[in-house]
């Protein structure tokens, strides 16, 4: 299978820039997997589309704000830097001193010993460690005065927006970058089919009938990783860690055993659930773990019976996860759909519904 067979042409106003004006007036497209049927509607009217028993899990991630803007010691030379995975057991390192993993640009002039600067108090210092391929480097962070340094990446960091968004982070992205379940700090980027959420919107689900349950994925860079491979069986994906709670693992388990509807909110749900499900023939084990799993079609589903997501860049292994749910010629003419409906697109978009 060809990575080429997931491309599509999507015009580029409809990368939405800034998120709805409210979190449940985003639209929903509804695809029927069985029919291919496709209507439209909007996020509010989630509750209509379910039923009472039906089970929705949703990631419970919270965003850290891991873009830090710097400049090199001494020329003064602007930096960029993405935090991607903190690294234990570097020598050299503490408490007050710790390693990442980190994409930093410009790349070429941060070599091995580079010392830079990121803007902001407390004043938070990094050395480059070592040098990796595609721009990324193991760097060493350290403050001055003692703070520690995952609090000062909290004061001088700012919220990842995807690239495809082009503008500057704002104060209001620290809230709307984030879903109302979001708790445990980790990731780089939002699970954002939960931004549409709201505590109204639960409570709706709830009064329908539809019951509830966390667990958490903590997103890494590779959700923006591009697939630089020609077929779709050579690609990798970078772990992600994930933790799943003995009564979210009990709530899984009982529904499943009910015969009842189990709802991922979004592809990282999606993942754990089947990564975890799909080792233990559809039981889901509480725990604690990474996942590498790459869904794409041809992955036969153990867990999850509905997904909630939004659209997806082509080419990507997001949308091939979609297509291995819905059916890469339904789902490309969903596509097509909201394309010609205007839908707006990727992190900050509207969501597609698909049971």
């Amino acid at each position: 299978m060809y990575v080429r067979e997931f491309d599509f042409d999507l015009p580029s106003e409809l990368i939405a820039q800034e998120p709805a004006a409210e979190r449940t007036a985003a639209r929903l497209l509804h695809l029927n997997r069985d029919t291919g049927s496709v209507t439209h509607t909007l996020v509010s009217a989630l509750p209509d589309l379910l039923r009472a028993g039906d089970l929705v899990v949703v990631n419970n991630t919270k965003v850290f704000p891991a873009r830090l803007l710097g400049h090199r010691v001494p020329s003064g030379g602007a930096v960029e830097c993405l935090l991607v995975r903190r690294v234990a057991g570097v020598s050299g390192t503490s408490d007050t001193s710790v390693a990442w993993e980190a994409l930093m640009h410009p790349g070429q002039k941060l070599k091995p010993g580079a010392r830079v600067v990121f803007d902001g108090s407390p004043t938070l210092h990094g050395e480059v460690l070592e040098r990796h391929f595609f721009g990324r480097r193991l760097i060493r962070l350290w403050t001055d005065d003692g703070t520690a340094v995952s609090q000062a990446i909290d004061a001088v960091g700012h919220v990842p927006l995807p690239p495809y968004i082009k503008r500057g982070d704002r104060a209001g992205d620290r809230d709307r970058y984030q879903t109302v379940f979001a708790r445990e700090r980790g990731s780089v980027a939002a699970p954002t089919a939960g931004l549409h959420f709201t505590p109204a919107l639960v409570a709706a689900l709830a009064a329908r009938g539809v019951e509830l349950a966390e667990i958490t994925l903590h997103v890494g860079y590779g959700t923006f990783q591009p697939v630089r491979v020609d077929r779709v069986e050579d690609h990798r994906l970078e772990p992600e860690h994930y933790e799943i709670a003995d009564r979210t693992a009990a709530i899984i388990n009982r529904a499943r055993d009910d015969g009842r509807r189990v709802i991922a909110v979004g592809t990282t749900t999606t993942r754990t659930l089947e990564a975890v499900g799909g080792a233990t023939d559809g039981r889901i084990v509480a725990g604690a773990g990474s996942t590498d799993l790459f869904i794409y079609p041809g992955y036969r589903f153990r867990v999850v019976g509905g997904l909630l997501t939004n659209f997806h860049l082509p080419k990507s292994s997001l949308l091939m996860l979609v297509a291995a749910f819905a059916g890469r010629e339904q789902v490309l003419y969903a596509y097509r759909e909201a394309i010609a409906e205007r839908d707006r697109f990727y992190s900050y978009g509207n969501a597609k519904f698909i049971l």
